[in-house]
Parts: C-alpha cells; sequence; structure tokens
C-alpha cells in the first residue's frame, strides 16, 4: 500500500504488529504482485486415507485428524519461514554490509530463539504419529509445551520498533534495491521481509483457533478432551499476557516519541497511561495531515517529524484532551456544523464526507476539533474507538494503569489511511497557520 496506513489496536484480540507498527511506507506507484501462499495440505490426501467398507474412522474422527495435522503442518511452515528469514534476509545483508549488526540485531530482534522452539513442537507432533498418519493424543504435547510460549514476549514486545526502523532503513536505496530483488525471487512467493518478520505473531494468535477446532472435533468421553480444556486455557493466559506485556511496550514506544513544544503540554494522563487504543492519521480541512494518539485516558494532536536519519517523532500542536472531557458527534456527509449552525465549508461535496467533532470545553469556552478521516469504515473505527475509550474511563473512575478493550477483535490488519481535521469553534488556529504532514496508523490490540 501506498500512503497511510490505520490500523485497529485490540487489546483483548491481537498481538500488536505494528501491526502495533506506525507505517507509512511511500511505496513505489506499481501495485507490488499479489503473494502467493502455500499450497494447503490434507491429512486424508497426504497419507491416503480412503474411505469405504473397510474404512474404521468416523467423519468426525476423520475431521479431527485433519485439524491435528493442520497444526502440525503449521509448525513445519513456520520452522521453514523462520530459516529463510535468517538465511535469505539475515545474513546476506550482514555479510554484505547492508545493514549494520545492530540495526538487524534491532529489526529481526530474538526470532533466532523461535526457531527451537517450534522444532521441538513440531518433533513432539511427529513422534506422536502411528504408522498409518494418524494421532491419538496431542492435548499432553500441547500442555507440556504451551509455557515455551513466553519465549514470544520479547519478540513481540520488540515489533513496533524494529517496524520503524525497516521502515526508516528503505530508505537507503541499497537496502531498497536488496529487499526488492528478493521480493522478486520465487524464495520469497512475492512476501515482503516484514511479511517474514510478522509471521510469529501471525502465528501465535492462530493456536488458540487451531485448539479449539481440535476440541470441536474431540468427543466428550475422549481421554484427550481433558488435556486439550487444560491446553486451550493455558494458551488463552498465556496470549493474553504477550498482548498486555507488548501493549505497554507499544504504548511507551510512542509516548518516548512524542516532542512537546511547551512544559504546558505535558500531562500525568500522557505519562500515566500504559495502553494505547489507537492511533492514526487525519486531516484538517485543509487536506493536510495529523497524527491522532488516542491512549487510555487523553487524546493526543501531534504533527510527524522526521528528524534526520532518527525514526519518526510527533510534536504535539494542541493541549492533550482528557477522554473524561471530550464530547464526541458523528457528523453527516455534506455539511459541517459549527455551534449549532450548519456552514458550507467546501465547494466540493466530496471533500465533506467522514467527518466527525471532538469538542471539550477549557478556559471557560467550549473548543471543537472537526476530524476527517478516509472514508466511512475508518470513520466509523475511530467513532467506535473513542466512544469505548469513554465508556471504560467513565467505568475505572480514577484508577490508572488499566487495560482498555476497545472490543474491536481480531488481528490487526492494515487499513486505508484516516484523516483529521481540526478547526476551533473560537476561530484559533494553529500559530503557525498550518499543519505539518503527518505519519500514519491506527492501532488494534494483541489477542489479538
Amino acid at each position: 500500500p501506498s500512503s497511510s496506513t490505520m490500523k485497529t489496536r485490540v487489546i483483548t484480540a491481537t498481538v500488536s504488529n505494528p501491526s502495533s507498527s506506525t507505517t507509512s511506507s511511500r511505496a513505489s506507484a506499481a501495485a507490488p504482485p499479489p503473494a502467493k501462499r502455500r499450497d494447503s495440505k490434507l491429512w486424508s490426501e497426504t497419507f491416503d486415507v480412503r474411505l469405504g467398507e473397510t474404512q474404521t474412522l468416523s467423519p468426525k474422527e476423520i475431521k479431527r485428524q485433519e485439524a491435528i495435522f493442520e497444526l502440525a503442518q503449521g509448525e513445519q511452515d513456520l520452522v521453514e519461514d523462520l530459516k529463510l528469514a535468517k538465511k535469505a534476509y539475515h545474513d546476506p545483508m550482514l555479510k554484505l554490509k547492508i545493514m549494520t549488526e545492530q540495526e538487524l540485531n534491532q529489526i529481526f530482534g530474538t526470532l533466532d530463539s523461535l526457531i527451537p522452539l517450534h522444532e521441538d513442537l513440531l518433533s513432539r507432533l511427529r513422534d506422536a504419529r502411528k504408522p498409518d498418519g494418524s494421532t491419538e493424543h496431542v492435548g499432553h504435547i500441547l500442555t507440556a509445551w504451551l509455557p515455551c510460549l513466553s519465549s514470544y514476549t520479547p519478540y513481540c514486545s520488540n515489533q513496533v520498533k524494529a517496524k520503524a526502523l525497516l521502515d526508516q532503513k528503505k530508505q537507503d536505496r541499497r537496502v531498497q534495491d536488496f529487499l526488492q530483488r528478493c521480493r522478486q525471487s520465487p524464495f520469497s512467493r512475492k512476501l515482503d521481509l516484514w511479511n517474514f518478520l510478522d509471521i510469529p505473531r501471525s502465528r501465535l494468535v492462530k493456536y488458540p483457533l487451531l485448539l479449539r477446532e481440535i476440541l470441536k472435533h474431540t468427543p466428550n468421553d475422549h481421554l484427550d478432551q481433558q488435556h486439550l480444556d487444560e491446553a486451550m486455557l493455558m494458551v488463552q493466559s498465556v496470549v493474553a499476557d504477550i498482548n498486555r506485556r507488548t501493549g505497554e511496550s507499544e504504548c511507551q514506544y510512542y509516548k518516548d516519541r512524542l516532542l512537546y513544544t511547551e512544559d504546558g503540554q505535558r500531562d500525568e494522563l500522557i505519562d500515566q497511561s500504559r495502553t494505547l487504543s489507537c492511533h492514526g492519521e487525519l486531516k484538517n480541512n485543509r487536506g493536510l495531515k495529523l497524527h491522532v494518539f488516542l491512549f487510555q485516558d487523553v487524546l493526543v494532536i501531534t504533527r510527524s517529524l522526521s528528524l534526520n536519519d532518527q525514526p519518526v517523532s510527533y510534536q504535539l500542536c494542541r493541549q492533550p484532551i482528557p477522554i473524561r472531557q471530550l464530547d464526541l458527534e458523528d457528523l453527516s456527509d455534506g455539511e459541517m456544523r459549527v455551534g449549532g449552525s450548519i456552514r458550507g465549508a467546501f465547494s466540493n461535496n466530496e471533500r465533506t464526507k467522514n467527518f466527525f467533532r471532538v469538542s471539550y470545553r477549557a478556559g471557560g469556552q467550549v473548543l471543537s476539533h472537526y476530524f476527517q478521516a478516509s472514508d466511512a469504515f475508518n470513520k466509523q473505527q475511530w467513532i467506535n474507538c473513542i466512544r469505548q475509550a469513554k465508556e471504560a474511563a467513565a467505568q475505572t473512575g480514577d484508577q490508572a494503569g488499566q487495560c482498555l478493550d476497545t472490543g474491536l477483535g481480531g488481528e490487526i490488519g492494515r487499513l486505508s489511511g484516516t484523516g483529521l481535521s481540526l478547526r476551533s469553534d473560537s476561530g484559533i488556529e494553529d500559530e503557525k497557520g498550518m499543519w505539518g504532514e503527518m505519519e500514519t496508523a491506527l492501532v488494534s490490540t494483541l489477542l489479538p
């Protein structure tokens, strides 16, 4: 994708992909070729299971075997991809001095440590497989292995920094050329480097689904039932813990990237925030861009700045707005309502779509900001996020450090860019009369 991205960070359902990743890579004009997926393999085809009079397996048991096989096959694919990331990307870039060892360590994180972990599970699953290809029990294997997933915490927590550095390094012509050549090579399946680095996170959020599928086709009186129930509780707990820690790491990363133009902009609500509900690029009514952060208890409006070779920073443009003092209004397309009246702000009706208003009281007067999203879907994502932040703030009162569940379940996905527009009812404009161009991203939460 070119242009900005918006992501929705969902704390209960997603391990943040920078997803947690903040974003805005300006890609080439030509759309990349579609990524090639591996051909899926079925257990019944792999082991030539013949249905007929001599078949002793019930349809339900066949589905159970398919689900167990999918788990094992996924582990094999994951191990191959992790090794490929090291062999085809990390090692050549180090040898050719395309990036420094320190930069590669930051981007690849603890990926190396995940390979033996998944090789171990794959080996256990294969050892449990009978000569005919069927597997009787997997629950005990999973309950013994799942605690190893705690190794994912440092890897996932590093992803937002890794993505920011990778995006920054892509501006280097040598890095750009190397990654482009890799993407055009058959081994990459048309995937880029970040796709490979994000595979562990994608796998992690899939374990509850895989276990649920095995459980679905396991009879209640099966000896594996109890172990599978235990495994399901374990994986949900492990993923929730990784989600929480990764969310805190992501939140801290963006707090560290904030730039304050005056001391009065510093707000203890920002310092106290441990989660980031969403953030992303929104346009003002002149078509210029802002980068807005919705922390758990405060809305922060910034403009993005690229300083030398450093990752993008975010300079505050306005005073942070406490969620408890914020009022939200969804505006209809084609008109902007200001102070109870209707103004035709644009001659082109297209430009008046997807606005919403945030207002708050400051210094005895009510100030309003008009934010424009890029499309109706992204506008609704913002509205949902802000509404649920207000609900959570009302429920938790003044308690700090509570984790906000936006309720937007699912894996972190890249949405099209959002836009935000700012205007004050009082007529106060930005000191410089303009807003600088911003980077993007709407973040979603982890298990995701």
